[in-house]
Order: C-alpha cells, then structure tokens, then sequence
C-alpha cells in the first residue's frame, strides 16, 4: 500500500492567513511523518509527502501516485491544493479532497499502529484538529473553514 499526501506549501508556512487551514495541513503532514517512520510496522511500501507552490516552477504533479482530486468553481476547474491519496495492493486508488477525512484516514493509520507498538504515537494536534477527529464542525462550517 502506498500514500501520497500534497499540501499547499503556502498553507503549511501560514501565508495564506488562514490559521485554521494551516493548522489542520501542519497536522496532516506531522502525521504523514509520523506513518512514513513506522513503515516497518505497517502495511505500507511508502509514504511520500509533496509541497505544492503557486510558483511557476511548480506544475503540481504528484510525486509518486498519479491521481489528482479537482472540482467545479465558478466553471472552472479547480485542483484541490490538499489532498491525501492512498493505493492498495489491487492497485485501486481512493483520493480524499477533503483535509478532515484525510485527517481522519491519516489518525486512523496511526491508531493502528499505536495498537502493534503498545503506546501513543499520535502527534500533538492543533485544537482544529482535535475538533474535526472529535466529530465537528458541521459540513457547512466546514466548507467555510477551508476557501
């Protein structure tokens, strides 16, 4: 099984000014990092983590799984700038747009393996992040949260 996870890199450094999203894409990569270095305890061949950039020189492919997630805005398309990919051994590739079940799907993996080694190795997590694998906010605040 392989993951890719691609943030925006503006997100992640916060330049966006938009506190909630770069919480919640920090956290996604800490826990992206935290799977990549328990790979022996997994059932996964590799975890890849892209930075995407608005800059010219970033056309933003993916690294190591070729899926990408897009949607309609104002009829255009629209390349979600987040997006976590996974592929399993069948070859079937699942893509999530959406950065809290990407959250959820990345927390998961890790209880997982949190289970096999017997301890917490769940990342400290923003209060956002804490919210979201708690069970809120609500799908329209949701949607807000992430423009």
């Amino acid at each position: 099984m392989r993951i890719e996870l691609r943030v925006c890199k503006h997100c992640f450094e916060g330049t966006h000014e938009n506190e909630h999203k770069t919480a919640v894409t920090r956290d996604l990569v800490a826990c992206a990092r935290v799977i990549r270095d328990h790979l022996d305890q997994t059932d996964f061949d590799d975890v890849h983590i892209r930075m995407v950039s608005e800059d010219e020189s970033d056309d933003g492919r993916p690294a190591a799984l070729p899926a990408v997630a897009a949607t309609i805005q104002n009829d255009q398309v629209a390349v979600s700038d987040t997006q976590l990919i996974t592929m399993g051994e069948n070859g079937y590739m699942m893509v999530y747009p959406n950065p809290p079940d990407a959250l959820k799907v990345l927390a998961g993996n890790i209880d997982e393996i949190s289970r096999i080694r017997n301890e917490n190795i769940l990342p400290e997590l923003s209060p956002e992040s804490a919210e979201i694998l708690a069970g809120g906010p609500s799908e329209s605040e949701e949607a807000d949260l992430y423009q």
